[in-house]
C-alpha cells in the first residue's frame, strides 16, 4: 500500500528526513498558536467546541461546532446558549441560560442557571453541590455554529484507532512530502 512512499523515505538522507519532521513540527506549533491566538481573541479558553449530546435539540444537534465568545463586561441574559465547565469535571457543557441574577451590581457578579432545550428539567443536579453558576464556570457564550462538523472529532473520541490511523498517515505524508 505504501511501498513506493517508504522506498521514497528510504532513499531521502538523514537532513532531509530531519527538516521534513521539523516542517511537520513548524506546522503542529503554528496550530497550537492560532489555537491560543483565538481563544485571547474571544476570551475564551476554548473558542470551538462540539456538541457531544442532543439535549440542545432542535436548536443544536449532535456534531455542530459551535463557536464561542466570553464578553467581561457583558452580562449572560435569559436565552443565551452557554457552554459552562462543572469543576472536576473534563467536559463542557452546552444549555440555554433560563434564569440569572446577580449578587452586587456588577456582570462579574453574575450567577445564572441553565437548562437544556430537550431536557425536562433545569441543571442543579450536573451543578455538584452548586446552586447556581457562576461566571467562572462559564467557558463561552454560541456566537455561531456549524452543523455536524464536529462528527469527525466525535468519531475520533468513540473510536481511538482512527484517530491514531490519522495521525500516523499524516505524520508519514508529512516525512514524504517533498516540497
Amino acid at each position: 500500500m505504501f511501498n513506493e512512499e517508504l522506498k521514497a523515505l528510504r532513499r531521502m538522507g538523514f537532513r532531509q528526513v530531519l527538516l521534513q519532521a521539523l516542517n511537520f513540527a513548524a506546522v503542529i506549533a503554528s496550530g497550537l498558536m492560532m489555537w491560543k491566538g483565538l481563544g485571547l481573541l474571544t476570551n475564551s479558553e476554548s473558542p470551538i467546541v462540539v456538541v457531544l449530546s442532543g439535549s440542545m435539540e432542535p436548536a443544536f444537534h449532535r456534531g455542530d461546532l459551535l463557536f464561542l465568545t466570553n464578553p467581561v463586561n457583558e452580562p449572560y441574559q435569559v436565552g443565551d446558549i452557554t457552554v459552562y465547565k462543572i469543576p472536576g469535571e473534563d467536559i463542557p457543557i452546552v444549555h440555554r441560560v433560563i434564569e440569572s441574577h446577580y449578587l452586587h451590581d456588577t456582570p462579574l457578579d453574575q450567577e445564572i442557571l441553565t437548562k437544556g432545550d430537550n431536557n425536562p428539567y433545569d441543571d442543579i443536579s450536573l451543578y455538584k453541590n452548586l446552586k447556581w453558576l457562576e461566571r467562572r464556570h462559564v467557558v463561552g457564550k454560541v456566537r455561531g455554529f456549524l452543523p455536524y462538523v464536529g462528527y469527525v472529532t466525535i468519531a475520533m473520541n468513540d473510536f481511538p484507532q482512527l484517530k491514531y490511523a490519522l495521525l500516523g498517515i499524516m505524520g508519514l505524508f508529512a516525512l514524504i512530502q517533498r516540497e
